[in-house]
């Protein structure tokens, strides 16, 4: 009888340690994608408060204000919007780390 809760901890422990180890690198992963795209956000607005539209306009995109305002709880799907938008006015795209 003593084998059975032995063989279940044995089973068990790694499981949870690997359990922990991806919950932790993916939470890495989000934090990486959130600085990011919040980089992109930066390059439609001024040191002053102001927007600027990639091309020279003043008003930014619809597709990429939606995308900014998603930037903290789905940066994985406002990452290629904004890049987008960029790079088809000619933006340079900030270094990701």
């Amino acid at each position: 009888m003593s084998k059975s809760p032995t063989l279940f901890f044995s089973a068990i422990v790694p499981l949870i340690a690997g359990l922990s180890v991806a919950t932790s690198s993916n939470a890495q992963s989000t934090t990486s994608d959130e600085a990011y795209c919040q980089a992109l956000s930066k390059k439609f607005f001024t040191n002053d408060g102001g927007t600027v539209a990639p091309g020279g306009g003043s008003t930014v995109p619809l597709d990429a204000s939606v995308a900014i305002s998603q930037c903290k709880d789905n940066p994985g799907s406002a990452i290629p919007v904004l890049e987008k938008v960029l790079r088809e006015n000619g933006v340079a795209l900030p270094r990701r780390t």
